[in-house]
């Protein structure tokens, strides 16, 4: 994989992750779903229907339930995931000279494993998609659809040492309320109320690729899944580089005419491509100081009020009407919630 960051300050909802918790929580007890969940700083936001949710939750999340349940990935699937899959899906994959090789490997892989669902490769002469068919009358579970289908994602990126472009996403499930959380997690257009979930790939890039060591898979399994299940591409949208562009610039001066200078076009050709990623520039400015808010507020290390000035708010009164509307409690509130969730 490359070396750049993640999307930078990235938050998903808290119902992106609700499937994930109904699918763990009959895996253990009440005392232990409850500790997983403080030891991922995550009781607040499992119970707020506008609670958000970071890279390092979801991070710490899996790597304990993943452990601690048996199961990697954690009742997602009718049949439980070994402890060790994950382990021989890397040494199979690793061993491909190309990524359409490595694509078949994953697919041989979880058909072992998977009892309702069935992976295969369709060729065309410009694509190749990875297909997740179901084997009789099923009920996708979307975070399962959705983990499974970056983690082949992810692998064919760590193969290849970047971040592989992919042509499309689909699921077979209904667009969901909090679509706009798949943007943070694939690099390319997302598609709902498929027949099937795949994954497409454009020919051009699937190229031969060099063996991995046996030192890179075991830094993989360590860093797992903090290396593939968020996008690290700033490029795919407008609306991420715009994002990206906010993130490194000071918020008196990242205005959109400024934006656009910096990716040299005008004004109205990049109000126009937002309009296509459904989003405008300021609802991108509003979502990022959301999110560096709550990392603010989590790392409780600055006061309410240098937040406030940190992110361009005139005054800290407008920065709480402003966080109140995002997350339906004002920052004091949020912090004394996280707090006693501790």
């Amino acid at each position: 994989m490359t070396d750049a960051t993640p999307t930078p300050y990235s938050t998903v909802s808290s119902h992106f992750i609700a499937d994930w918790l109904t699918a763990l929580r009959p895996l253990c007890s009440d005392a232990q779903f409850l500790s997983f969940l403080k030891s991922a700083d995550l009781v607040a936001e499992a119970a707020s229907d506008q609670g958000r949710v970071t890279l390092d939750q979801i991070v710490r999340l899996y790597q304990l339930a993943a452990v601690e349940t048996g199961d990697e990935m954690m009742g997602l699937w009718s049949r439980p995931i070994r402890p060790r899959a994950l382990q021989h899906l890397l040494t199979s994959v690793r061993e491909a000279t190309s990524l359409s090789s490595g694509l078949y490997r994953f697919c041989t892989f979880w058909n072992l494993l998977l009892d309702d669902y069935q992976f295969d490769l369709m060729d065309t002469d410009d694509a190749l998609v990875l297909r997740l068919a179901p084997l009789g009358p099923a009920q996708p579970q979307r975070f399962g659809h959705m983990l499974i289908l970056k983690l082949a994602h992810g692998l064919m990126s760590w193969l290849a040492r970047y971040e592989v472009p992919v042509q499309a996403v689909d699921f077979c499930f209904d667009r969901p309320v909090f679509h706009e959380d798949y943007a943070v997690i694939f690099p390319a257009p997302v598609h709902f109320g498929s027949l099937v979930t795949s994954l497409t790939f454009n020919r051009s890039v699937l190229t031969p690729v060099h063996t991995r060591s046996a030192t890179d898979l075991g830094r993989f399994l360590e860093n797992a899944p903090r290396d593939w299940i968020f996008t690290r591409s700033s490029e795919h949208t407008q609306s991420l580089r715009v994002r990206s562009y906010l993130s490194q610039n000071a918020w008196e001066t990242a205005n959109l005419s400024a934006a656009a200078r910096a990716m040299n076009m005008t004004p109205r050709t990049l109000m126009r491509r937002l309009e296509a990623d459904g989003t405008s520039f300021q609802a991108i400015k509003d979502a990022l100081r959301r999110d560096i808010a709550i990392r603010n507020l989590q790392a409780d290390r600055m006061s309410i009020e240098a937040i406030a000035q940190d992110l361009g708010f005139s005054s800290a009164a407008n920065f709480h009407k402003a966080f109140q509307r995002w997350t339906g409690h004002t920052p004091s509130v949020y912090r004394r919630r996280r707090a006693e969730a501790r």
